[in-house]
């Protein structure tokens, strides 16, 4: 009979996670594992046994209205190193979190689409309330794919928003976020300040 009990009560046990965590636990592993595999990276496995995140919230994770930026103009984007990085504005995002109306700006580096691998790689630097307390001061980024936008829409996913290599070390070229992505809203989704 008890054999019986534990067999009913298995597949519940095998569902450790809910899918949407499981992701978000899987996507975080991949993260951690690309800091061992680069030599470039910040950090060494002992440091990537410190990095801190949110606990997954799909309360972050958001549908989004794009439009795409017409006749955009090539900028150069700071950085914290004082160098720049050409950009051109790819669209805008539009979305609703805590009840509060947001925009932010995607953007396209001018760089990396000239490499076949990058062709559809685009980047969200933003900043929000967190930064410099439960974040990193100098914001955080998103990267996603012109893949994953369809038919004018795209899901917003701050679980997935990352640190940049300056929150761990001097000496990289990281893109400021720009004031158009300054949001007045504090996102408790993604990586949390590196405790060293």
């Amino acid at each position: 009979m008890k054999h019986l009990f534990f067999l009913l009560l298995l597949p519940i046990s095998l569902q450790a996670q809910p899918p949407y965590q499981q992701h978000i636990a899987d996507h975080r592993a991949a993260y951690k594992q690309a800091f061992v595999d680069d030599s470039h990276a910040p950090l060494d496995e002992a440091g990537v046994e410190k990095l801190a995140f949110f606990p997954p919230d799909s309360a972050y994770r958001v549908k989004a209205a794009f439009e795409r930026t017409k006749e955009a103009e090539p900028f150069d984007m700071a950085t914290y190193s004082g160098i720049t990085k050409p950009y051109v504005q790819y669209g805008t995002l539009t979305f609703e979190l805590h009840d509060t109306t947001l925009q932010m700006a995607v953007y396209q580096s001018l760089r990396l689409v000239r490499m076949p691998q990058y062709r559809d790689h685009l980047f969200i630097p933003f900043k929000d309330v967190t930064n410099g307390e439960a974040t990193y001061g100098g914001g955080r980024y998103m990267d996603i794919s012109k893949n994953d936008i369809k038919e004018g829409q795209f899901q917003i996913d701050f679980n997935k928003a990352y640190n940049p290599y300056c929150a761990y070390s001097d000496g990289y070229n990281c893109p400021i976020p720009p004031v158009a992505n300054h949001l007045p809203v504090a996102i408790e989704a993604g990586e949390r300040s590196y405790p060293e």
